[in-house]
C-alpha cells in the first residue's frame, strides 16, 4: 500500500503588519518549496487583524477572517498559531494562552511577550503537550535561536553577545560616518519610521534586552528574567564621544552581554566602545550581530538584518517547517520545569572603562578626579586633555579594568569635587 500523505499543516495567522503579510507571502510564494522540504503543505486557513478593510499588499481573500485572535486560536480548522501581533499584555497574551489551551502549537515573533511571560507560557505549554518557537523574535532573520537550541547543543556557552537592536546601530553609525548629533540622527530615524512608536522601547535599550534575557535563558538553562538586565541607552551619547572612541581606535555599540559567573547571570545591555576593526566595530547600518562563545566550538559570529518583513518572516517560517517536520523541542531548549532561577549579578566581571568629562579650568581640578579614582581602587591607564572651551576644559580617562560598582562609586564622588561641569559618561570597553 502507498503511504497516505502527511495532512497539510493549518495556519492561523494573527497580525497583518508588516511581518504578518510577509509570512503570507513567503507561504504565497514558496507553497511547492515548502511542501518539498517539510514533506507536507503548510496553509493559511484563517487569519485575523483589528481591520479587515484596510488595503495590504497581497491577495487574503481565500482565508476565513476572525477579528478577535482568541477566536482565530481556538479555530478547529488551526493546528499552528502563528502570533505577530506585538504587545506583552492584552490580545497576544490571551490568544496565546488560548491557543496553547485549545491544543495548538504557536510560533511567535514576539519577544515582549516571552521576555515577560516566557516562563509561564512554556509550563502551560510543556504540560498540554505543545511547543512554543520563537526564532523571529531574536535578531531578525539571523538563526540564533536554532544555534544555541540545536546547532550548539552540545557546548557549554560561555558568552552570548551582540547587537541587536537595528535602530540604535542606524543612529550610532550614521553618527560616526556623518558627523551628525544624537538628536538629528534621532529625528531623522523618526522620520524614516524606523524607531518604535514608543521611540524608548528602541534608544533605550528595552527591545534589545527583551532578546538577550531570551537567548541567555537559552544558553544558560535559566528561567527568563528580563527584570534583571541592566539597561542603559544610547541617549547619552554625544557626537564628542564617537569622535573621541574613534581617536582611540573603538567604535560605539549598544551592546548586549549574558555571562553566568561564580556570582551569578549577568545581563547588561548598555552602549560599550568595541575595538574598531572588530566584526562587532565593522557592523553598519540596522544589521544585526550576535556572538556565541561555547567551550568546544569557540567563537561564532552570526550577522544579518535584524527586522523587516522578509527577514522576520523566514524566521517565521522556519519554526513553521520545523513543526510541520515533526521537530518538537522545549520551549528554551530544556523542559521548563528544570531551568534555574537565575541570580542576577550586576557586572561583575571587570572590564576597562571609558570617561568622559568636563572641568573648571582651575588648578588642582584632575587630582581632585584621579584622587577620587583612586579612593574608589581605580587606577588610570591612559588619559588626555582636549582643547580647552572657555573656563571649561574636556578630559578624557581610559581606566584599567575595574568593577562597575567601583567606577560608580568613582563617578558618584566626582559630584563632590566641585570640579565637575555638568554629568560625566562612563562607558565600558568590552574585550570582543
Amino acid at each position: 500500500m502507498t503511504p497516505r500523505p502527511n495532512p497539510d499543516l493549518r495556519i492561523g495567522l494573527a497580525g497583518l503588519g508588516t511581518v504578518g503579510i510577509g509570512v503570507v507571502k513567503v507561504i504565497q510564494r514558496h507553497s511547492d518549496l515548502i511542501a518539498a522540504r517539510a514533506g507536507r503543505r503548510v496553509v493559511i486557513t484563517a487569519v485575523s487583524a483589528r481591520d479587515q478593510s484596510k488595503s495590504r499588499s497581497t491577495d487574503l481573500s481565500g482565508y476565513a477572517w476572525e477579528t478577535d485572535p482568541v477566536a482565530l486560536a481556538r479555530r478547529g480548522d488551526v493546528d499552528v498559531f502563528v502570533e505577530v501581533m506585538g504587545g506583552h499584555e492584552g490580545p497576544a497574551k490571551a490568544a496565546t494562552e488560548a491557543a496553547i489551551a485549545a491544543g495548538k502549537d504557536v510560533v511567535t515573533a514576539n519577544k515582549a511577550l516571552l521576555a515577560h511571560h516566557g516562563q509561564a507560557l512554556a509550563v502551560a505549554a510543556e504540560a498540554a503537550g505543545r511547543i512554543i518557537r520563537f526564532e523571529g523574535a531574536v535578531a531578525g532573520g539571523i538563526p540564533v535561536i536554532k544555534a544555541l537550541t540545536e546547532g550548539l547543543a552540545g557546548n557549554q556557552i560561555k558568552r552570548v553577545m551582540g547587537v541587536m537592536n537595528g535602530s540604535c546601530n542606524y543612529i550610532l553609525t550614521r553618527m560616526q560616518n556623518e558627523g551628525l548629533s544624537y538628536q538629528e540622527v534621532f529625528d531623522a530615524a523618526q522620520q524614516l519610521g524606523y524607531l518604535e512608536a514608543d521611540p524608548n522601547l528602541d534608544v533605550g535599550g528595552i527591545d534589545a534586552g527583551h532578546k538577550l534575557s531570551l537567548l541567555a535563558a537559552i544558553a544558560f538553562g535559566t528561567q527568563v528574567s528580563f527584570d534583571a538586565v541592566e539597561l542603559e541607552g544610547i541617549g547619552a551619547i554625544s557626537i564628542d564621544d564617537i569622535r573621541l572612541a574613534a581617536d582611540m581606535g573603538y567604535r560605539i555599540k549598544l551592546l548586549g552581554v549574558a555571562q553566568l559567573t561564580g556570582r551569578g547571570l549577568e545581563q547588561r545591555m548598555t552602549p560599550c566602545l568595541v575595538p574598531a576593526d572588530s566584526p562587532l566595530g565593522q557592523l553598519q547600518g540596522g544589521t544585526n550581530m550576535v556572538v556565541l562563545e561555547g567551550d568546544a566550538v569557540g567563537q561564532i559570529v552570526l550577522r544579518g538584518p535584524g527586522a523587516g518583513e522578509g527577514p522576520t518572516a523566514s524566521a517565521v517560517m522556519s519554526d513553521v517547517i520545523d513543526i510541520a517536520r515533526g521537530l518538537r523541542l522545549p520551549t528554551f531548549g530544556q523542559p521548563a520545569a528544570n531551568l534555574a532561577v537565575p541570580i542576577a549579578a550586576k557586572a561583575t566581571t571587570t572590564a576597562p572603562y571609558y570617561l568622559r568629562m568636563t572641568l573648571l579650568d582651575k588648578p588642582g581640578a584632575l587630582a581632585k578626579i584621579a584622587t577620587c579614582l583612586g579612593e574608589a581602587g581605580v587606577s588610570i591607564d591612559r588619559m588626555r586633555q582636549y582643547g580647552h572651551q572657555g573656563v571649561n576644559a574636556p578630559v578624557l580617562i581610559v581606566t584599567h579594568k575595574a568593577a562597575r560598582d567601583d567606577i560608580d562609586h568613582a563617578v558618584t564622588r566626582f559630584a563632590a569635587t566641585g570640579v565637575l561641569v555638568g554629568a560625566p559618561v562612563a562607558l565600558r570597553i568590552e574585550e570582543v
